[in-house]
């Protein structure tokens, strides 16, 4: 059954637009980085050290909490630095590329094996909370994500141009994972052809039609005990090439924009690469922030993150003035920006939510009511676009992070 939403708002983005009919540009960049934020809290061992030489898609990372999941190098090369928090939290791992380290070939005992052994089993997301999925976790389904309406997003139909066969192979393999899935894609013919096992969905043009978050919501909500996840098509189409060939894929699809940057462009790179690499010679003169992801989710970075697939260039805003002692009393007397219900935000998530209750739920920290109207298939991402909207204080993507990570531990 197919299925299409027409909610969401158009985001534009000033800037140079993406070229639509030129080849991807491939480019390895000569450093990358496995990084993770603080908040992820990702606690590792590792598996190669400092000045080892490693091949491309070998485990050089292995989780401390779950030792079956492991992080595989994304280029060949020698390990330069290795950046650890208290507790061994994983700040960034880099990696100086050298070809001659080729590239490790995984032989897995069977289709799981294979991807936790690969690294690849952290291309799965699990909701609620939006952690990896856990080794034994028994998904109720998985959606497969062949669109995306973050502004200046690359199309995920154009990451998988050539690779029909790899596609179908993964899908596969994700029917042994879960009894459900869904593929959600935008314009064009079926990626997939409709079965009992699995469901094809349009997403619209607008966003955030085009997130996992509105999708799950509408069609498989997740709750504590029933967890569904979300993958990236692409990293599907890695899963059949992993099982044909016993190699990690090399590169993926990611576009370089932004109102800061004499052009826009697509470029295939290796996963942790180098932002500054990736823009050197397109940024327009003066102060710049590069940022891993959109210009409404993403976060100011070095290298791309783990599952990013944009590179944001924007001009750095001017700092603000030290404000009055009076001002600073007011915004600490009552919340400084407030929310102002209005069509713009009604129509901020696609999924059917009642924003505005959603919201205030979030800010008054009823996590009764947050579980009621839908909050436990919710991500930061699901709900950047009504930051964006309102410009309210403190930011809703932080105030749901932080009642997710307070669900999850009163549900441990």
């Amino acid at each position: 059954m197919t299925t299409l939403f027409r909610r969401g708002l158009s985001v534009p983005l000033a800037g140079p637009a993406l070229p639509l009919e030129a080849a991807p540009e491939m480019t390895l960049t000569e450093e990358s980085a496995i990084s993770a934020t603080q908040e992820a809290d990702f606690r590792v061992d590792l598996l190669a050290e400092e000045g080892a030489m490693v091949a491309q898609g070998q485990p050089v990372l292995r989780s401390r909490r779950q030792p079956e999941i492991v992080l595989t190098a994304p280029v060949a090369g020698r390990i330069a630095r290795v950046e650890l928090g208290p507790g061994r939290r994983l700040s960034r791992l880099i990696i100086f590329r050298e070809d001659a380290g080729g590239r490790h070939r995984h032989e897995g005992r069977d289709r799981r094996a294979a991807l936790l052994e690969s690294g690849m089993w952290t291309a799965f997301r699990s909701r609620p909370f939006g952690r990896f999925a856990a080794p034994d976790e028994a998904p109720s389904a998985i959606f497969v994500m062949a669109a995306d309406t973050r502004p200046m997003a690359p199309d995920p139909h154009r990451a998988l141009a050539g690779r029909k066969e790899d596609f179908a192979r993964g899908l596969s393999a994700l029917s042994e994972l879960a009894e459900r899935l869904h593929l959600v894609q935008g314009d064009g013919p079926d990626l997939a052809p409709t079965s009992h096992r699995l469901r094809v969905h349009r997403a619209g043009r607008l966003h955030p039609d085009g997130l996992a978050g509105s999708h799950i919501h509408r069609h498989h909500p997740a709750r504590p005990g029933r967890p569904v996840w979300d993958i990236a098509a692409e990293d599907v189409a890695g899963i059949g090439e992993l099982l044909r060939t016993g190699h990690v894929p090399q590169t993926r699809l990611v576009s370089v924009a932004g109102p800061a940057l004499r052009e826009a462009r697509l470029v295939r790179c290796q996963p942790g690469a180098d932002l500054r690499e990736l823009t050197w010679r397109l940024v327009t003169p003066g102060a710049r922030l590069l940022l891993t992801g959109s210009a409404l989710d993403g976060r100011e970075a070095q290298f791309l993150g783990l599952r990013d697939r944009q590179v944001t260039v924007l001009p750095r805003p001017e700092p603000a003035p030290p404000p009055h002692w009076f001002r600073g009393a007011l915004s600490r007397a009552s919340r400084p920006l407030p929310l102002i219900p209005t069509a713009a935000l009604d129509q901020s998530m696609a999924g059917g939510i009642p924003v505005l209750p959603l919201l205030r739920a979030l800010s008054a920290g009823d996590a009764e009511t947050v579980e009621r109207l839908g909050g436990l298939s919710l991500l930061e991402e699901d709900v950047a676009l009504a930051d964006y909207i309102t410009g309210a204080e403190p930011r809703m993507a932080g105030l749901l992070r932080a009642m997710l990570d307070r669900i999850e531990s009163g549900a441990a």
